[in-house]
């Protein structure tokens, strides 16, 4: 199984007493975000499972795929480790998964799932990490396919 970690692109500092979950993407967080999906466009399959935060924020990130998105409540801001294996269904489900969502949720799950610890390692906005489940006799093994930042595409 696939599993793409996709940090929301840049946005808006919110204002004292304002809803964090209507912050929007910047100027330069929607120009990310269109580069991210345009290289995640070329590169995964029509049968990968989009699923988003409900924050605007992500939701703006993963419209620029232009494809098919569910928004999970259980991903939003403060969500666990537990929250992203769980609906994605890792390692079993049959289709690859890309998670839309925030730090430092995402950077959890990739070292947990490539180190055996969950630990905040840094995930840049808009960036992407992409790790894939290896069935083998024993647990398996995880595999880092890509890291890709929107400063390189």
């Amino acid at each position: 199984m696939d599993l793409i970690l996709w940090r929301h692109a840049e946005a808006e500092e919110a204002d004292v007493g304002e809803d964090d979950m209507k912050r929007a993407l910047t100027s330069k967080g929607e120009r990310h975000a269109e580069r991210m999906a345009n290289w995640l466009g070329r590169r995964i399959t029509d049968s990968t499972r989009v699923l988003v935060s409900p924050a605007l924020r992500c939701q703006q990130t993963a419209k620029a795929l232009q494809t098919k998105a569910r928004v999970v409540a259980a991903l939003g801001p403060g969500a666990s480790v537990d929250d992203v294996l769980l609906a994605t269904g890792w390692p079993d489900a049959s289709e690859p998964a890309l998670v839309v969502g925030h730090q430092p949720t995402l950077s959890r799950v990739a070292s947990l799932l490539l180190t055996g610890t969950e630990q905040p390692w840094a995930l840049k906005k808009g960036a992407v990490w992409w790790l894939r489940h290896r069935p083998r006799i024993d647990d398996g093994q995880v595999v880092l396919l890509a890291v890709q930042s929107p400063d390189c595409v």
